[in-house]
């Protein structure tokens, strides 16, 4: 309905004189103003030269004309705003339609035929997977089932720095663990115990660093050990043992955070394979002038490309981060031939190195630049203030993940479930609470996160969703039980604002795409929910009596299906019971 409109908005306006005009449509908040609004006329009156209202009643002119069947009326409103009624049998009819759907409904084309890679989450093997690993995994998750939900084939990605600065101040604090009499933990010590003893030595390799020449130094020097990991030197195994172990560990410790998260990723990527590749390419486009020479080291001259320099090879003849990228983002597209998006997902503190990155493949590789979508995300930010890792007050995963399921285990401790469904329900009903706090609003913006209101059953939060939609499911199972089928037969003489949210679905989930925005899901969600609420509480869905009860009956069953969908979206699953 909404292209079809916009189809008949342009050519009313082409007949006034405007070519190739932009319609904007909006669904007015009040519902008592229509169902669509315009303001095309306040867009381009002054481009006529004519009065906005004028220009309005033009156009609400052509549009009577055209006579469009699901239209029932076209008004003026306010200072040319121009309102556009939908008459109530084209929503039974989309109602319907719904129901048919099942588990497809929402899903669209948009991005049929296309394969979008989606990189995301990142976490450093040897550091904690703390809660700026959350935000991304959360943001990078939802992100792709938006992509897969709009038709493309999407592979989910995760670059993982398995070399750098941060490996050799672990390596150096757990080789001086061990000189202390602090031994690595044993094989069957538990996987929580061996990544805190590897935090810690992080922990303390960065303290020496930071305040001890002669330790930097040392620290320095097996940095330059690891980083022969990547030309495949000889001198790399004299630590090897520790690093392997290391690795090792970490890489299973993030495995049971994935798990819980809902995440299961396709592809993972290390620094350690993509540095050789990303030094061969600078040093192939040092030669084309790209790059230049400066101090020792190997820039990238971003002032004139409008960005700003950056180093890609350092003095010492390492690959910085930047030539990483730029053999990762080869590597990516060489990978998986016919990649028609690369979206990262990133802290928005590595915005400015994005901007240079991009600007650098628009120089070398504009084909390839065109395809890449940096997307950044901010804090979640506890009362105390930033987390630092380096200084060893980093929240972990873990730990707000914990939070979360104690302050649900409070809301459960009344109910019944069995101990299986008890430990499923909280896990879930959690994880809900953390992911509807950080997409609630548009990605960028640092929040500031309160678990008692996130884990609330009432009012903005995921459990208040998972609520809601718990509790249609427990209306189509009563409806079983009577024997009271979903069917639209029998309709009512007017709709309600719930039958007019529930068709926006497909819709809402297009915007998201294409403004890689999943806070628009988010407070959609919200407001069906609180619709199906009042409906629910002002109708009696199922009687065996009330010749409406299949149609609402069979409403109750597409607003489940559509919040399950729209969870699902969110990276958010639906329990059974609650």
């Amino acid at each position: 309905m909404t292209d079809k409109l916009k189809k008949a908005i342009a050519i009313a306006t082409e007949k006034q004189g405007i070519t190739n005009s932009i319609i904007n449509l909006e669904h007015p908040e009040d519902n008592a103003f229509g169902d669509f609004s315009s303001n095309v006329a306040l867009v381009y009156s002054k481009q006529l030269k004519v009065a906005p209202k004028v220009l309005a009643e033009k156009i609400i002119e052509e549009l009577k004309k055209e006579n469009i069947e699901e239209v029932s009326s076209v008004e003026l409103a306010g200072p040319g705003f121009i309102n556009i009624k939908i008459k109530d049998a084209y929503f039974v009819k989309g109602i319907a339609d719904l129901a048919k759907q099942g588990e497809t409904v929402g899903k669209i084309t948009k991005d049929a035929g296309r394969k979008v890679m989606v990189e995301y989450t990142d976490p450093n093997p040897f550091k904690i997977f703390h809660i700026g690993h959350l935000m991304a995994n959360t943001v990078g998750e939802s992100l792709a089932r938006i992509t897969e939900f709009s038709g493309a084939e999407v592979i989910r990605a995760c670059y993982q720095g398995d070399v750098g600065l941060h490996v050799a101040k672990t390596m150096w604090g757990i080789i001086n663990f061990v000189k202390e009499h602090n031994p690595i933990p044993r094989d069957e010590s538990t996987l929580v115990e061996k990544v805190s003893y590897m935090g810690k030595a992080y922990v303390y390799g960065n303290q020496f660093y930071e305040t001890d020449a002669e330790c930097k130094r040392e620290i320095t020097e097996i940095n330059g050990l690891i980083y022969s990991k990547i030309f495949q030197s000889e001198t790399f195994p004299i630590f090897k043992k520790e690093y392997d172990w290391g690795l090792k560990i970490s890489l299973e410790y993030f495995d049971t955070v994935y798990k819980k998260l809902g995440t299961k990723f396709d592809k993972f990527y290390f620094e350690s394979e993509v540095a050789l590749d990303g030094v061969k390419i600078v040093k192939e486009f040092l030669a084309k002038g790209v790059f230049e020479n400066s101090e020792g080291a190997i820039v990238f001259p971003g002032e004139k490309h409008g960005e700003h320099t950056r180093v890609f090879i350092n003095s010492q003849g390492l690959p910085t981060y930047e030539a990483k990228e730029l053999g990762l983002t080869m590597k990516k597209f060489g990978d998986f031939p016919g990649l028609s998006e690369s979206i990262a997902v990133t802290a928005n503190e590595q915005n400015a190195y994005f901007k240079v990155i991009i600007a650098a493949f628009g120089v070398m590789y504009p084909e390839i630049a065109s395809k890449m979508k940096h997307l950044s995300h901010g804090i979640l930010r506890p009362s105390s203030g930033k987390m630092s890792s380096r200084k060893g007050n980093v929240v972990s995963a873990e730990v707000l993940l914990e939070e979360f399921e104690s302050l649900v285990e409070e809301k459960l401790k009344d109910r019944k479930f069995t101990t299986e469904e008890h430990d499923e329900v909280r896990r879930v009903v959690a994880v809900a609470a953390l992911k509807f706090t950080i997409l609630r609003q548009a990605i960028g913006g640092d929040i500031i996160y309160d678990p008692t209101k996130a884990v609330s059953f009432e009012g903005d939060s995921g459990p208040y969703l998972q609520y809601a939609t718990v509790r249609a499911n427990a209306v189509i199972a009563k409806a079983k039980e009577a024997g009271v089928s979903e069917a639209v037969v029998k309709t009512p003489e007017k709709v309600e604002l719930l039958e007019k949210l529930l068709i926006r679905f497909p819709e809402i989930i297009e915007r998201a795409r294409l403004e890689y925005a999943p806070h628009h899901i988010v407070t959609y969600l919200v407001n069906l929910a609180s619709e199906f609420n009042s409906y629910y509480a002002n109708n009696q869905i199922v009687s065996t009596t009330d010749e409406l009860s299949p149609y609402r009956v069979s409403l109750a069953k597409v607003f489940a299906q559509v919040m399950k969908n729209g969870l699902w979206v969110l990276g958010i699953k639906v329990p059974e019971r609650m």
